[in-house]
């Protein structure tokens, strides 16, 4: 099993706040696994404790190698969600691993 962790910090941004962000980013991940055949899960959590140095938002998507994963991030519906995500966001971080 792959797993790809993603980290961002949200901010303002298309006409949203940034909590508004966080929850339209959260809605359209999870809604993936239905669209992309190659996800086996995707989990989406907010940060709860307020602090500067925190993310916002961490992403844990699982699936089975790097070719499904690639297949994930290339998907249309991915790409329309990331594009969004791109917009309303001013840092991220990744590590990708197998377990």
């Amino acid at each position: 099993m792959l797993r790809h962790i993603v980290m961002w910090k949200f901010t303002d941004g298309e006409g949203h706040t940034k909590e508004e962000n966080i929850d339209i980013a959260k809605k359209g991940l999870e809604a993936l696994p239905d669209k992309v055949p190659t996800l086996k899960k995707i989990t989406f959590i907010k940060n709860e404790v307020k602090c500067d140095r925190n993310f916002d938002g961490l992403l844990i998507v699982e699936t089975q190698n790097e070719e499904d994963l690639e297949a994930y991030k290339t998907h249309p519906e991915h790409v329309k969600v990331a594009e969004f995500i791109g917009k309303v966001t001013v840092s991220r971080g990744a590590v990708d691993y197998y377990e």
